[in-house]
């Protein structure tokens, strides 16, 4: 095949799969017009090819998806003026697929089972018969395929799988203390800096954290130390005082929902089953490389299986309904049909729960509650 004829489709990774698989000269995209005229989606899919290192040339060809004797029109057209064209039903409306069944003729057709993984002919292509999908895709594919970029966000991944047995010893100390936690790194918050290289940490036993007095447990600290998570610790009546380790301590110290997050990374290393795995995932809706006027989200846990994303969000407090429908709008922008959307919270599983639960499996999103954030509980809700 030479040319792939696609029908754009609102699920992206109907746009680009076949192009990927079967690595054409030239896709061509019969899509709407509002599609051919956004530029910043066209050099998203033309990044999305570059970043995939497969070489291809994208025309696009702007038409109704409604009206399907214009698309028979146009797939007359581009069947006759280019040799040796597919055309990919796998996508596209009910006007384009019927469109493309009247033009077709001679031409190549097939199209591709979500379910099954696997592509099928339709006619004419013995080179998609029963052929399963090999494409395994990586975080930042998912968003360039629909138009968005993948930013740095506030983790640094590339040293994170050295730090693994860290990160058990800190929710290890997490699930001792877990009532008290979000107030203690308040203190932390408060008698610590985040500026580079200032790794000291101490002051007055209790201080003003927000509007509220915090008393430093000092059970915790010692638990901190003992797990190394902390270092020279000096506590007495008045004062407390230590040392993190490094920045990225400093870090996971410092931010009241990072335990969790962490945990939740380190769950889906451990499952094996991902070919992807990106902690603190910050995405630009618009294409662009900057937060700077751009509409962006941070998702905490972005897992990859094949072309399947898993997007997670941790909540270290109660799941409002908020949250759920900001993660199902991220998963359906970002992933589409067979993505799936999972949230943790640390808070204990109760009745009053249930219009939240309720909520959730409306929106198909996973609800993951402490009894299931032990790391072996954990990794099996992953894989299943």
């Amino acid at each position: 095949m030479k040319t792939l004829i696609e029908l754009y489709d609102p699920t992206p990774i109907n746009n680009v799969l076949s192009t990927e698989m079967f690595r054409p000269q030239e896709t061509i995209y019969i899509c709407p017009p509002e599609v051919e005229s956004d530029r910043t989606l066209r050099r998203s899919l033309k990044n999305y090819f570059e970043h995939r290192q497969c070489p291809v040339k994208l025309t696009f060809i702007p038409v109704s998806m409604v009206d399907a004797v214009k698309i028979e029109r146009v797939l007359r057209e581009v069947l006759g003026s280019r040799p040796d064209c597919a055309i990919d039903i796998s996508g596209g409306t009910d006007a384009s697929l019927f469109a493309a069944g009247a033009a077709s003729e001679g031409a190549a057709v097939f199209t591709y089972s979500q379910r099954k993984n696997t592509f099928f002919e339709i006619k004419n292509a013995p080179f998609a018969r029963s052929l399963p999908c090999t494409v395994r895709l990586d975080a930042e594919s998912c968003f360039l395929m629909a138009g968005g970029t993948l930013l740095p966000g506030r983790e640094d991944n590339r040293g994170l799988k050295d730090r693994l047995e860290e990160i058990d010893r800190l929710f290890d100390v997490y699930a001792a203390f877990r009532r008290v936690w979000n107030r203690q790194i308040s203190y932390i918050q408060k008698i610590s800096s985040s500026e580079p290289g200032v790794l000291t940490a101490g002051g007055r036993l209790t201080e003003k954290a927000g509007n509220k007095h915090v008393t430093a447990d000092r059970g915790l600290f010692r638990a901190l130390a003992e797990a190394g998570l902390i270092l020279d610790l000096e506590a007495d009546r008045e004062s407390l005082r230590f040392r993190f380790p490094d920045e990225t301590v400093r870090f996971w110290l410092r931010d009241i929902g990072a335990v969790l997050e962490l945990q939740v990374y380190r769950a889906c290393l451990a499952a094996d089953c991902f070919d992807d795995v990106v902690l603190s995932a910050v995405v630009n809706w618009e294409g662009g490389t900057s937060q700077r006027d751009s509409v962006t989200n941070e998702i905490d846990v972005v897992a990859v299986k094949g072309i399947r994303p898993v997007f997670i969000s941790c909540k270290t407090c109660e799941i409002r309904t908020e949250a759920l429908n900001e993660l199902a709008i991220l998963r359906d922008r970002f992933g589409g049909k067979g993505s799936r959307a999972i949230i943790v919270t640390s808070s204990m599983a109760t009745k009053n729960r249930a219009p939240m639960r309720k909520r959730a499996a409306e929106l198909n999103i996973q609800v993951l509650e402490w009894d299931d954030l032990p790391l072996d509980r954990l990794i099996e809700r992953l894989k299943r």
